[in-house]
């Protein structure tokens, strides 16, 4: 059983290996005030997995359907730690990390999250380490490193990956023993340096523990299994005997842990050896590193945002901004200040704003790169960085966008406050998400509610085939028919040309017919439409006004609005709140409204082309389907290849009549929708039902009461009346649990202490 957001705090406890024992958080009480007012009277699942998770300080991977309350699992989180983070700033605290400009990185032995690939993950106890990258090798140093003495650690393998462990100097390569400052010991029981492999000892694997000795008065190297002594295994050369080595490694999809001292060894160094954390400090050195490292070189500045979050279009990030500013409504001493950073907005409020000091910025990649590639937005002490729906923004062309602005993001900031990467997206299935996630967070804890794409049981979908061959009506509309997209202007494309490109113009043609035609039959009352590219969104828009729809046209079957990147922000929400209000009942949108446009109850969509992405098909036709509403989803399918806009020039379309094939310099491509159909269809394990050309779709009911976009009054002497009949008892339910909530209104808040550094 779920309980209230009041009483949600105070008895969720988060358990794992990374905050090494149970904790208690809680959600501060002024957030719960303006959740409850937002009536989210109780936490959804995908906040009650995640919410503790991101306050217990982890990165966290999270999946869900649309709708699911995704916003807030991440934004509730988010508005407490930067608020806190803001006040611990306010009353002069410090994180426990101890970092100086230039100097260590750390008081106590770790791993160097700044000396290592970029694959390598190191736990937030610095010793926990690992990489899941399958073909390559990505390795670290230490935090500090011995020019005298004596010394040894362990370490213990936690899986059967490959590694090799050992000793470098600040000059090696950090592939270990792979040049002549590196030694290294394999699990495969060879030892290497100068990328000479010998076989020495023998292998070690899972669950084995190598200690590592250094002695640097012999200038000697020699390694240990399971406390059995396996011999030297180098003389340190005279050209590097001079030089202070860091403790050492390489993985390739393995999991280890170091030990330097900090809990009782395994297995007792040979006599003369100690602790590598014991070392004294005139023996010790940072990591070169340290100067160069990700790490806030400036004082904890009251001006540069705290937490920044990236979504893929200007609808989301203003519905997430609003998010935001409703949930911390309350928030005061100090107050937060978010800004709303997109493009097609004059830039000088934004700029303002970011001069007088912001902590939660809200954008889009295009502006949000503006930004900070001229130095007007700092990301000096960004503590979070949320990505929302990630395959999009990846699949939108900007994963050099995330690597390089993660690269500028300090680790660590100056406070002590480790970076939290959260990754939003539909399936954490995609390939693309899992290796970012691999690249830039941090033992990341997968919170998937969503698994592979499938089809919701209230959508009925359904394949509607464009086949010119056998429908000739294209032949006979003369030229009262919708307006192309002009990719054949230059092609002969008139009837009897039997050619490929007069097919394919003759498919846009048919598409146009049989859009009108799919919202004529079914009577639609709100439909969205989705096309592939915005000219094709224009043209349709412009052929229902041809027909007597449009914006204003209040009450046609055809009153639409169209919805698309070219369009200005504020024609955009007009646009979007007036379909919302059912001022017009089509909306016109290329796949920009798919993911996370908050539009309940629609009835109908319809798929003018199938989306170049096969999970698109799933964002798409998920828009209907909900609040007990059966959705009915209609896509019209080409059998024969059309050719349409793929533009690849610089920009991205804008006065682009280059109509040659991408393979020819051009920006056009050949489209196959018989194949993306097995795609979908392949990927969801299902045969999706065709219908013919008149879309004489049956109307298939839920449950026997709803059918597509309408409630239907209950037959049947068992139903009749029911709902006059229990409403005493269900409102003495509701009286009941509003009262059980109420009950924890006292309990109180108790600030979220959880280990949130290295």
């Amino acid at each position: 059983m779920k309980v209230s957001w009041l009483s949600f705090p105070p008895f969720a406890r988060v358990t794992s290996f990374m905050y090494g024992s149970a904790k208690k958080w809680g959600v501060m009480p002024e957030i719960a005030q303006a959740v409850e007012e937002l009536e989210w009277l109780l936490p959804t699942d995908i906040q009650a997995e995640s919410i503790p998770l991101i306050l217990g300080g982890g990165d966290v991977l999270m999946a869900a359907e649309t709708g699911s309350g995704k916003t807030g699992a991440f934004s509730i989180p988010v508005i407490q730690i930067v608020y806190e983070t803001l006040k611990d700033q306010q009353e002069g605290k410090r994180g426990r990390a101890s970092i100086k400009t230039g100097g260590a990185i750390f008081n106590s032995w770790q791993m160097n999250p700044y000396d290592r690939s970029t694959a390598f993950a190191i736990g937030p106890d610095g010793l926990c380490c690992q990489s899941r990258e399958f073909k390559e090798w990505h390795g670290c140093r230490s935090t500090k490193g011995v020019t005298k003495g004596k010394y040894y650690y362990e370490v213990t393998c936690h899986d059967q990956g490959l590694c090799r462990i050992g000793w470098s100097t600040s000059q090696a390569a950090l592939d270990l023993g792979t040049d002549k400052y590196g030694f290294g010991f394999g699990g495969t029981g060879k030892k290497s340096n100068n990328k000479q492999f010998d076989s020495y000892g023998e292998e070690f694997t899972m669950h084995d523990t190598v200690g590592c000795y250094l002695d640097l008065d012999k200038g000697q190297i020699s390694f240990s299994k399971n406390g059995n002594d396996l011999g030297m295994a180098f003389e340190i050369p005279q050209h590097v005997k001079n030089q202070p080595f860091f403790a050492s490694c390489v993985l390739k999809n393995a999991e280890l842990k170091f030990n330097f001292g900090g809990e009782d060894f395994k297995n007792a160094p040979k006599s003369g050896f100690v602790a590598l954390n014991q070392a004294p400090e005139g023996h010790t050195v940072k990591s070169s590193q340290a100067g160069t490292a990700k790490v806030s070189q400036v004082k904890a500045s009251s001006t540069a945002p705290k937490a920044l979050i990236i979504e893929p279009s200007k609808e989301l990030a203003e519905q997430t901004l609003n998010n935001v500013k409703q949930c911390a409504k309350y928030v005061d001493n100090p107050k937060l200040r978010e800004l709303l950073v997109i493009g097609g907005v004059a830039a000088k409020d934004q700029l303002a704003a970011l001069e007088q000091g912001i902590d939660i910025v809200v954008g889009t990649p295009g502006r949000l790169d503006d930004l900070i590639s001229t130095g007007k937005l700092s990301l000096a002490q960004v503590r979070f960085l949320v990505l929302d729906e990630c395959d999009g923004l990846l699949s939108a062309g900007y994963t050099d966008f995330i690597n390089r602005i993660h690269n500028q993001i300090p680790q660590v900031t100056s406070d002590g406050k480790r970076l939290q990467v959260i990754v939003c997206s539909a399936t954490l299935h995609s390939f693309d998400v899992k290796k970012l996630s691999e690249r830039i967070m941090h033992f990341p804890t997968w919170v998937d509610l969503k698994g592979e794409d499938s089809v919701p049981e209230t959508v009925h979908h359904v394949v509607v085939p464009v086949n010119p061959k056998t429908d000739r009506l294209w032949e006979r509309l003369g030229k009262n028919h919708i307006r192309t997209d002009e990719v054949h202007a230059k092609d002969n494309t008139r009837p009897g040309a039997n050619s490929a490109e007069m097919w394919s113009e003759a498919i846009k043609v048919l598409k146009g017919e049989y859009t009108v035609r799919a919202i004529k039959e079914h009577k639609m009352d709100q439909a969205i439409i989705f096309c592939r590219t915005k000219i094709d969104c224009d043209n349709l828009e412009q052929y229902f006004i041809q027909q007597g729809g449009g914006p204003d046209s209040k009450g046609h079957q055809l009153s639409c609005v169209c919805l698309h990147g070219d369009r200005k922000p504020n024609e955009r929400k007009t646009n979007l709140e007036r379909f919302k209000r059912k001022e017009v009942k089509l909306l016109v949108c290329t796949d920009v409204a798919a993911r996370g446009i908050d539009v309940h109850g629609v009835p109908y969509v319809i798929n003018v082309t199938l989306p170049d992405e096969k999970q698109n098909y799933v964002h798409r036709i998920g828009r209907v389907g909900r609040a007990e509403r059966m959705g009915l989803a209609i896509s019209l399918v080409a059998m024969e290849k059309e050719k349409v806009w793929y533009h690849v020039c610089p920009n991205r379309g804008r006065g682009c009549y280059n109509t040659r094939l991408k393979e020819d310099g051009g920006c056009t491509i050949w489209y196959n929708e018989k194949e993306l159909l097995s795609d979908i269809e392949e990927h969801l394990k299902c045969t999706i039902t065709q219908c013919e050309p008149d879309i004489k779709v049956p109307v298939d009911d839920f449950d026997g009461k709803v059918s597509y976009g309408q409630r239907r009054a209950l037959g049947g002497g068992n139903y009749k009346g029911h709902v006059d009949i229990l409403a005493p008892t269900v409102q003495e339910l509701a009286n009941l649990e509003r009262e059980a909530q109420s009950s924890f209104l006292h309990l109180g808040y108790m600030p979220n202490q959880l280990f949130r550094a290295f």
